[in-house]
């Protein structure tokens, strides 16, 4: 049998300097961001065979407060990125909002990355 463990983040609300536009730059938007780590191995019997969902929480917090980035689906890219470094994450779902960007209505962008 094979089986397969989703560690995930939903709704983690960050501030980052992020966006093309001219009035984008130099001013914190807010951000809503969910992550899912799809983990390898199993049968996750300790703390040792899985992922802490605070460490993802953190890689995004620490990729928001690195600086000015322009678009939306880098910040993602990024995310996804540290995630995947983390041992026994075989594929990772990051999901960013903008909420301000198209008020009243939610914009963003969905990036799934695997090790293969």
């Amino acid at each position: 049998m094979k089986a397969a463990a989703t560690v995930f983040v939903r709704g983690l609300l960050l501030e980052a300097e992020i966006g093309v536009n001219a009035d984008e730059q130099g001013r914190p938007q807010p951000l809503v961001v969910d992550i899912e780590a799809e983990l390898g191995g199993e049968p996750w019997r300790g703390f040792s065979e899985t992922v802490d969902y605070e460490r993802l929480a953190e890689h995004a917090r620490a990729i928001a407060a690195a600086g000015h980035i322009g678009l939306v689906e880098t910040f993602a890219w990024r995310v996804a990125q540290a995630c995947l470094a983390e041992r026994h994450v075989r594929r990772v779902t990051v999901r960013v909002e903008k909420p301000k960007a198209l008020a009243p209505a939610m914009a963003g962008v969905v990036i799934v990355a695997d090790l293969m």
